[in-house]
């Protein structure tokens, strides 16, 4: 494709959805459970890139979600096998912290080493480094000689951190943090979320601690390549946003990029900035898939960009006082199609056994069939996290026909 190709915003759409596994085109989102194998998963990564963790439980762990929008049921155990010691996805500072394949391991070792200086990181994390750092020596010496540890089972003192974001993190989490951000220790696995730190020498393969390190620059070029591959279709910004690079940092690669022919530049149209995507690139005719999309979903995680792709406004409302909520606490937009065309506050009652929408509400140009595709699609993420009913609260204006259509099926 020839640079300075305009593109329509319904096109940039079907690329964008495409790009992500969600137009339609895999194997059936209707498969057995137990049918999902560690091949599907690796496909989705080759579009997600990445699985962002979260600490929000109130549906289910967010790292699982994307992988389910785009395979369907499949079994969770499945990722939590692929992850940490003897897997193959490590975590780290992706968009936020997230779980990566390992060959992305080299490529975020400049984050590492800006860390171990102090830059890059939370304010109380990088404090630590330099106003006690022996302390955060004793930590790592702990590790080393007991890992893999938790937090809790760090030896330290009983003072608070009083730099803790709202986290109220112990002077022990923090060092740990530190020393995770730095790269010197990593997770090698997770119990009840809680991270348990060790060496990286104990917990990733050999081959890739033998993975030569690029230098800042090639590491950049090549996430943000990772990144246009993802996104379809993106400008500057969007591009720097999917591993957290800054625009001034991403702006002049993107410009080695363009000039090597490896990313061309176009204009979508409506959009103020410039776009790039890779050469070649085939732009779908149309995309035929349906999912809910969890809120750290990276089709939709970029909030600004969500807006100019499908015109659909979302926040998440999580720390949004209740009585000042506009759609709920932890809304999932409906993809159908080419359009994000509902949205559903969802809550997995794992005690009634029931998975509870406690609102749900349809966009202006919805279809007719969509509390009907949205009703399909609700029964089966029921049926993924072993619920045996769907119940609506009659909130919203699309609930009644959603309740109806539950009723029916």
């Amino acid at each position: 494709m020839p640079p300075q190709v305009q593109l329509t915003v319904a096109q940039a759409r079907r690329l964008a959805i495409s790009a992500q596994g969600l137009g339609g085109h895999g194997p059936s989102r209707q498969r057995p459970v137990e049918s999902a194998n560690r091949g599907h998963v690796r496909r989705v990564l080759q579009h997600t890139g990445l699985f962002q963790i979260d600490s929000v439980n109130v549906l289910a762990r967010a790292h699982y979600l994307p992988a389910y929008s785009r395979l369907g049921p499949y079994d969770r155990d499945l990722l939590e096998r692929m992850s940490f010691r003897k897997g193959e996805l490590f975590e780290y500072w992706g968009h936020e912290a997230a779980l990566m394949p390992f060959d992305l391991h080299p490529l975020m070792r400049w984050r590492m080493k800006r860390a171990e200086a102090g830059l890059g990181t939370w304010r109380g994390v990088a404090r630590i480094r330099t106003e006690r750092p022996d302390y955060v020596e004793e930590v790592y010496d702990d590790v080393v000689q007991r890992g893999p540890v938790s937090a809790s089972q760090v030896t330290e003192d009983t003072a608070r951190s009083t730099e803790n974001w709202g986290w109220n993190w112990s002077p022990a989490k923090t060092a740990l943090e530190y020393l995770f951000w730095s790269g010197r220790i990593t997770t090698a696995s997770r119990k009840n979320f809680e991270r348990r730190y060790d060496l990286p020498e104990r917990v990733l393969p050999q081959r890739v601690l033998d993975m030569p390190t690029p230098d800042d620059h090639t590491a950049h070029r090549e996430l943000l390549l990772l990144a246009a591959k993802s996104h379809g279709v993106g400008t500057v910004a969007d591009l720097a946003d999917y591993f957290r690079l800054t625009n001034p940092e991403a702006r002049p690669r993107i410009a080695e990029l363009v000039e090597d022919g490896r990313l061309v530049e176009v204009t979508v149209k409506g959009w103020r900035h410039p776009a790039y995507m890779l050469p070649d690139t085939k732009i779908p005719r149309k995309v035929g898939g349906s999912a809910l999309l969890v809120p750290f979903d990276p089709l939709i995680w970029e909030r600004d960009r969500t807006e100019r792709v499908f015109g659909f406004r979302y926040r998440i409302e999580i720390y949004t006082p209740a009585h000042k909520r506009e759609h709920g606490y932890y809304v999932l937009p409906f993809l159908l199609g080419d359009s994000l065309v509902a949205r559903v506050d969802l809550k997995s009652d794992r005690a009634a056994g029931v998975l509870r929408v406690q609102a749900a509400y349809a966009e202006p140009d919805a279809p007719d069939h969509t509390a009907e595709a949205l009703a399909s699609e609700l029964r089966l993420m029921a049926h993924w996290l072993g619920l045996d009913d769907v119940v609506v609260v009659k909130k919203g204006d699309l609930s009644a026909r959603l309740s109806l259509r539950l009723a029916r099926s």
